[in-house]
């Protein structure tokens, strides 16, 4: 092979690796919006940056933790549904995106968090309804499960429903 023939070989072999990540930073669900605010909450609200995970909840989600969780903090509610035996969330990205449905202009978003005992492998199932209260500025308008992902209903379609176990949507 002559020496233009892998210069055009490698050319082509970098523009197709520059697509591949060019379609990954694009089409990566963490990447969206609305996905980002959901792990990004619950992430702060499981390890106790209370002041991060209220700026992401709806103003009825805010209502909703001044009256009802101790001390007015979020990670107060979400420490309510945790069992003893887990522990805490795992730090640094205990939480991470599962699988979302529109419905709307609205998603649901099912995440899965490890846990530090207990709740690793199979890990723990999470539902946050996530809205656009403003361009490019989405919260969180109500949230359930919190159960192992081993529990029967602790997929996405299980715990939209309004009888999913720890449901808040005010």
């Amino acid at each position: 092979m002559n020496n233009k023939v892998l210069i055009a070989i490698g050319v082509v072999s970098l523009v197709v690796i520059a697509g591949l990540i060019g379609l990954t930073m694009v089409l990566t669900p963490e990447n969206k919006g609305a996905y980002n605010a959901a792990v990004r909450f619950i992430n702060s609200a499981g390890t106790f940056d209370d002041e991060a995970a209220y700026a992401l909840l709806t103003p009825e989600m805010q209502a909703y933790v001044d009256a009802t969780c101790d001390d007015g903090r979020v990670s107060a509610c979400i420490a309510d549904y945790i069992p003893p035996e887990w522990g805490n969330l795992v730090r640094d990205g205990g939480a991470v995106f599962r699988r979302a449905i529109r419905d709307g202009d609205a998603f649901d978003v099912q995440l899965v968090a490890t846990y530090e005992r207990d709740q690793g492998f199979a890990g723990v199932c999470i539902y946050h309804r996530v809205v656009e209260i403003a361009p490019d500025d989405w919260r969180v308008a109500a949230w359930s499960g919190f159960v192992s992902c081993d529990e029967p209903n602790s997929g996405l379609n299980g715990l939209r429903q309004a009888d999913a176990p720890n449901r808040v949507a005010p």
